[in-house]
């Protein structure tokens, strides 16, 4: 098991600054600009998240994708949150979708 880390130490990560943490979880709202842009964010965080064995909680609305991270048997953030935070910016932004 990851061990836990805080929110203020998930923000201090390295290259997280899309994400918003908070007590358990980090938070992150992609403005895709159509629902097709959010689809394929979605599909591409889907591999991503089977990839790590890590799967994030995906909310896909016309015109955003808003991505909850937490490792449930932690109980909380872990570094395995940060990585697969970095891997989804990444991806939203190979695909020139901001962060809201």
């Amino acid at each position: 098991m990851a061990e836990r880390i805080s929110a203020e130490q998930f923000a201090a990560l390295p290259e997280v600054a899309d994400w918003h943490a908070a007590d358990d979880h980090a938070r992150a709202r992609f403005r895709t600009g159509s629902f097709a842009a959010g689809v394929e964010l979605v599909a591409a965080i889907g591999a991503l998240a089977d990839a790590a064995n890590h799967h994030p909680d995906v909310l896909l609305t016309y015109p955003e994708v808003t991505v909850t991270l937490t490792t449930h048997d932690a109980g909380g953030l872990t570094v395995r949150d940060a990585d697969l935070a970095r891997q989804i910016s990444r991806a939203a932004r190979e695909r020139s979708i901001p962060a809201a």
